[in-house]
């Protein structure tokens, strides 16, 4: 448990990071480049990884166990992100966020209906409060950035940008829980190295359409801080996100990726000089509490009422 929830809050610090470099070059390179080249960047580091420690025998696994590895990373770094980017566009940060963050609260419900996970409602309602608190401290952070007015979009691009961000919280959802089914048994970063391999090939010919389509070729600056970022966010990232699902399951681990913007609070903060509204404060403690409450369960009100209970 200490191994995954630290793996996981690492991996989502890693991945808030990089995003702050990604956002700071959306004028000089697309969203698609960003996704190809951080999943093209981990390729080899899992590569290396792999041939280090458990060998490169280890990734010889059943079709079946391949196939679930290959899928959980195509709904989830492949068409979920690129999706979420689409509808991003579309109807704003400040509706699609939301609407693909809820992903933890379906996955819950997933894994109790597929995976034979106990119904542990003080689990479902910490997730419910961590959602809260992540929307809370995202929207606070993109509010005074220019966003997409909905009243200035057709209806019918609203209606596809919302349909958009419902799909991705699906595809969120779907493939954290399937890579629970997947990474059963299987070595972390082995594993990882399988879900890498598919992603990487699946963007080559995202990429060769985009080019013919018309894509600029992303500046030279540009590049390189991808490449940096997406080593640590990608890379190292992708590691510890296998690695918390292995030893958490998907519902817990749903919800600590989740919190990725909470550690953007520190670089809004101390490094762009942003101030912590009360807005912001109420919205970390929810998603805190949330999380406490998922990574407990029921232990967790076990404690709190026992606490009440003292004089």
């Amino acid at each position: 448990m200490v191994i995954g929830v630290a793996a996981g809050f690492l991996g989502a610090a890693l991945y808030a990071l990089s995003v702050v470099v990604y956002r700071s070059q959306a004028d000089e390179i697309r969203p698609l480049a960003i996704s190809s080249i951080k999943m093209w960047v981990a390729w080899p580091f899992m590569l290396f990884m792999t041939i280090l420690i458990p060998g490169i025998a280890a990734t010889f696994l059943p079709l079946v166990t391949i196939a679930l590895l290959g899928t959980s990373v195509m709904f989830g770094a492949v068409v979920g992100d690129t999706v979420y980017l689409w509808s991003q566009e579309r109807i704003g940060v400040s509706y699609a966020f939301p609407i693909a963050m809820s992903f933890p609260i379906l996955t819950f419900f997933l894994t109790v209906a597929f995976l034979g996970e106990p119904l542990i409602l003080s689990r479902l309602a910490g997730a419910v409060i961590a959602v809260i608190g992540v929307i809370m401290i995202s929207n606070e952070q993109n509010r005074k950035k220019n966003d997409v007015s909905v009243s200035e979009r057709q209806t019918r691009f609203v209606l596809l940008g919302i349909a958009g961000a419902i799909l991705t919280m699906v595809l969120y959802a779907t493939g954290t829980t399937l890579l629970q089914v997947a990474i059963e048994g299987v070595n972390p970063i082995a594993g990882n190295l399988v879900r890498v391999s598919f992603g990487s090939v699946a963007f080559v010919p995202m990429i060769v359409v985009a080019r013919y389509s018309g894509m600029s070729l992303p500046t030279r600056r540009a590049t390189k801080l991808v490449i940096i970022a997406g080593f640590f966010g990608m890379a190292l990232g992708s590691l510890l996100y296998v690695t918390a699902v292995s030893y958490l399951g998907a519902a817990i681990m749903s919800v600590i990726a989740s919190t990725a913007p909470l550690f953007a609070v520190p670089v809004s903060v101390f490094y762009l000089k942003e101030k912590l509204t009360r807005f912001a404060v109420a919205g970390i403690a929810l998603t805190l509490l949330g999380v406490f409450m998922v990574i407990l369960g029921d232990a967790f009100f076990m404690w709190f009422f026992t606490i009440l209970g003292q004089p």
